[in-house]
Order: C-alpha cells, then structure tokens, then sequence
C-alpha cells in the first residue's frame, strides 16, 4: 500500500424514511480530539435531534476506528454508518447522521437503510482524494554539507517542511514510501544524522 483516501472537505447529506429525517454530516479528520469537537458541535446544532450516531476512521493504515448507535438497537446505526466509510475505502474520515423522529418505528432494517442511505449521501457530496503514505524524517548535519543535502532535496523533489540552518544544521522533509530507498544517500552523508519521526 502507498496511498490511501480521504475526503476532500466537509458536506452534509439527508434520507428521510416514513417521516424520520437523518441528515449527515461529513469531515476530514486526524485525530479523536478533533473529533470529539466536531460532535459536540453537531450536538449543539442538532439539539433537538434524539439520536446523534457516528463513526469513523483514522490513520493512513486505518487502524483507529469507532462507531456509536446512540441510543438506537444495538448495530443498527453506528455499523452501518462505518461501513460506507469502509465500502469508499476511506480514512481520516467522521460521519455523523442525526435523527428526528417521525412518528413511525421503522425496525432494524428500516434503521440500518437509513443511516447507510444518510451516510451514503453525505459522502457522495463531498469529494474524494488520494495521498501518497509518506515518511517523515529529520536530518541534522554540518553546515558545511548544505550543498550536498540541497542538492539531493532537489534532485529527488522532496518535501521540505521546515529548516534550520546553524553549524549544526537541520531540516525536516518528507519521502513518497515506494522511493524510501533515496534515505540511504543521506545515510552516506558523513557526520549526517538521519531520524524517522512519522509516517502519515
């Protein structure tokens, strides 16, 4: 695996099902404090709604995921949810779908149509992006040897994130994972010190 999907932006999405509104909503996230506040923001949007389900996916690797029924039958609405992030193959991805009652109780399978259909809607409109997984390095190094970690910075177009150049200099950049063998020109560096901090 050398990339992965999420969304571009945030969205909102609606399904109505025998008077019950669900109504979607949809953000790129990238970790659980986030998260917690885009709920809490929904909620207070969303104040008269009796169920407020979620889930969502985080990390380039999709390890990080979460879903909440809120109250509804066990699975009904939080798996459903989580599933449509999942059948898009995305990650870094929230969905929340709120329900105002309408009435009528529309059963276990009523219930998962509906917050599939509402997750569903708000994914189809926003937009979906591919990122290339990336390894974070940092690199410190003699002044002197600037030329030649420019020179490779420039030769192989990568990503610089930020610099600090002293006599002992240093610089953040980022490498695409299937060209993580370049790391090794700097490895030849002498007296560079090359140091793995994420990869995302």
């Amino acid at each position: 695996m050398s990339s992965y999907k999420e969304v571009k932006k945030a969205a909102k999405g609606i399904y109505k099902e025998k008077g019950s509104r669900f109504i979607s909503y949809i953000f790129p996230v990238y970790d659980e404090d986030q998260i917690k506040q885009y709920i809490n923001n929904v909620k207070n949007i969303e104040n008269s709604a009796i169920h407020h389900c979620y889930g969502y996916v985080l990390n380039y690797n999709k390890s990080i995921y979460k879903f909440s029924d809120d109250g509804e039958p066990s699975s009904t609405a939080g798996k459903p949810i989580l599933g449509q992030i999942r059948s898009y193959d995305l990650t870094n991805t929230l969905i929340i779908v709120v329900r105002y009652f309408g009435g009528k109780k529309l059963g276990s399978s009523g219930l998962i149509r509906s917050y599939k259909m509402a997750a569903n809607d708000a994914i189809k409109n926003t937009s979906i992006i591919t990122k290339v997984i990336k390894y974070y390095y940092e690199a410190k190094f003699n002044y002197n040897d600037i030329n030649i970690i420019m020179s490779l910075i420039k030769k192989y177009q990568l990503e610089v994130l930020n610099t600090n150049f002293n006599t002992l200099s240093t610089i953040i950049f980022a490498v695409p994972i299937e060209n993580n063998e370049i790391i090794n020109h700097f490895d030849n560096i002498r007296n560079c010190n090359i140091k793995h901090l994420k990869t995302k």
